[in-house]
């Protein structure tokens, strides 16, 4: 394991290597291998790519965000400007069912509704990630998936085996109705991850408890 200052160079090069953003504006510090990420921002997209660059370090435990967006003049927008172009992103997204609705306070974007898969979920939310103008995303995008008799537990495992970045001897799957929870313990947090996708992968899924380690 990295000692917390070994930690916290990893990550400020990390963050440097990154192209979408400007590392200068970033703060960081690390406790116990747990991240905490500051400064401000121009955009949601730039505080976005700075999570996913620290989570990309091994032995990073978790991140904590506190980064501020600052909107440039050009970049602001009116929330009903944002709402509308919003939903247009929605529904250029094949991705994306009619059952997504958006609502918009402060530049902060709020989906919801009902989809039945997560990576419907997850492309919602990516669609409206980028626009120009958003401070933030919340989504409360509920997954109802259609009733299914597929044995979700076996799916999962097998997608977990197929998976070249798992050791699937070292993941536990159990479900119980449309939850499935996660057990065992994977050498990076991109691990972690993938196991997780994995188990999202599989039908009737509603829930994933990931009480995975990261160690």
């Amino acid at each position: 394991m990295k000692t917390d200052k070994q930690l916290k160079a990893d990550i400020e090069n990390e963050l440097g290597w990154e192209p979408s953003l400007k590392a200068e504006k970033i703060g960081v510090s690390v406790n116990d291998g747990i991240v905490q990420l500051s400064g401000q921002v121009g955009s949601f997209a730039e505080k976005y790519a700075a999570q996913r660059a620290a989570l990309r370090v091994a032995d990073v435990k978790a991140v904590a965000v506190e980064i501020d967006v600052v909107l440039a003049g050009l970049d602001t927008h009116t929330d009903e400007d944002l709402a509308r172009a919003a939903l247009d992103h929605l529904r250029w997204n094949s991705a994306v069912p009619d059952t997504v609705k958006v609502e918009v306070a402060k530049g902060w974007i709020t989906l919801s509704g009902e989809v039945e898969w997560q990576y419907q979920r997850l492309e919602a939310e990516t669609a409206v990630r980028f626009m120009s103008g958003v401070k933030g995303v919340i989504n409360e995008i509920m997954i109802h998936p259609k009733p299914t008799s597929e044995d979700v537990k076996n799916r999962i495992e097998e997608a977990i085996k197929r998976s070249a970045a798992l050791d699937a001897a070292k993941i536990r799957v159990t479900t119980e109705g449309g939850t499935v929870t996660l057990r065992g313990t994977v050498g990076s947090w991109m691990e972690r991850e993938d196991a997780e996708r994995a188990a999202w992968s599989a039908p009737g899924v509603v829930r994933v408890q990931d009480d995975i380690l990261v160690g």
